[in-house]
């Protein structure tokens, strides 16, 4: 499913932009604060959830948040239109008709890389789970619905627990639904984890492999048997009443990664390493969807990358069957890519941003 058009109309800096993305990789460079990430961040949209920095609808509008802002684009054979309207929540349509969220996962997978998760390895354990989620969702569309399913019953519960609820009866119907939908989100997090580590068994690339282990704490991130999760969440509820919310479960698993002959833990790797194991496992996802075609958006990508790590980079991103939307501050951040890319100077004079594409 290859993303063939992209027109923007008030999102971001942008009062309008229109693009036509082929097989190159597509290159952005300018000042900060030109528009160049605002590109990533709308082609992200076309993905469940609220894209790369995670903003509110409101957030999203030229004009504010009493505005309104609309992305369409081609997905393959299929329409695609997404925004929100002033003072709204986030629409979808496909083929003019409308559709959850989750559809968008089933049209076209996205992997992104932005700066904010340079500090993957050494943030809070939620921050890896949903670095984690976000590639289970790559690779099993549903996982999704079954996250909105399992945070929807976990609501539920921790409402009973901040009221000081006691019925067993309530607590055995929410239980058994999250039990169900968070045994699914650790299946499919373990295969995740499972696709990429055979993603990066054999693959020629600079980058360093990493051995990935879903981590229970007191999520008991390793046992998909519902029967079990509900048990440990009954035995749970006195002290969980007592906390006013949920303290254990699949909720609160996350996500290891050693590397290198001495098993280096990532968290206590240099930045550099740092970055170069999260690409790795970014290039890895991108490798284990080749049969998908799928995007990637690397934003600022060459921060902590020596030019003959750069070049390396750009070799495998052109060997993937993948269309790839990067950003740089110049030009000369790409230019190992030769002729092999397409390039767009990003300019912004006052509010507006405009988009000029160079010769390769």
């Amino acid at each position: 499913m290859r993303l063939s058009r992209l027109t923007l109309a008030q999102f971001r800096s942008w009062a309008r932009l229109e693009l036509d993305p082929d097989v190159r990789p597509m290159a952005f460079h300018g000042l900060n604060g030109a528009g160049k990430t605002n590109i990533l961040e709308a082609i992200s949209m076309l993905s469940p959830g609220r894209g790369l920095r995670g903003a509110l609808p409101g957030d999203q509008a030229r004009q504010g948040p009493d505005a309104g802002w609309r992305i369409r684009a081609r997905i393959g054979e299929s329409e695609i239109q997404t925004g929100a309207k002033p003072m709204g929540s986030r629409e979808v349509l496909i083929d003019d008709k409308p559709a959850p969220q989750v559809a968008l996962g089933r049209l076209m997978r996205v992997i992104w890389l932005t700066p904010a998760m340079d500090r993957l390895w050494t943030d809070a354990p939620e921050v890896r789970r949903r670095f984690l989620d976000r590639v289970t969702l790559s690779f099993i569309p549903a996982h999704a619905d079954e996250a909105l399913t399992y945070d929807k019953a976990m609501r539920e519960r921790n409402r009973l627990l901040r009221d000081q609820i006691a019925d067993a009866g309530w607590y055995r119907a929410i239980e058994a639904q999250m039990a169900e939908a968070g045994a699914a989100l650790t299946r499919n997090r373990h295969e995740a984890i499972a696709q990429i580590m055979a993603s990066q068994q054999g693959a020629t690339t600079a980058f360093p492999a990493a051995t990935l282990t879903l981590l229970p704490g007191e999520g008991f991130a390793d046992d998909p048997d519902p029967v079990n999760i509900a048990e440990r969440l009954a035995s749970m509820r006195g002290r969980d009443m007592a906390a006013g919310r949920s303290l254990t479960g699949p909720h609160r698993a996350d996500l290891g990664a050693h590397w290198g002959p001495q098993d280096m833990p990532a968290a206590l790797s240099s930045t550099g390493e740092q970055k170069a194991l999260l690409l790795s496992l970014i290039l890895a996802n991108a490798r284990a969807l080749s049969a998908e075609g799928p995007v990637l958006l690397l934003d600022e990508v060459a921060a902590h990358l020596d030019a003959a790590r750069r070049a390396a980079l750009y070799d495998e991103i052109t060997a993937l069957p993948a269309q790839s939307f990067l950003t740089g501050t110049g030009r000369e951040l790409f230019e190992a890519f030769g002729p092999r890319a397409r390039y767009f100077e990003i300019s912004r004079e006052g509010p507006l941003s405009t988009a000029t594409e160079e010769d390769p």
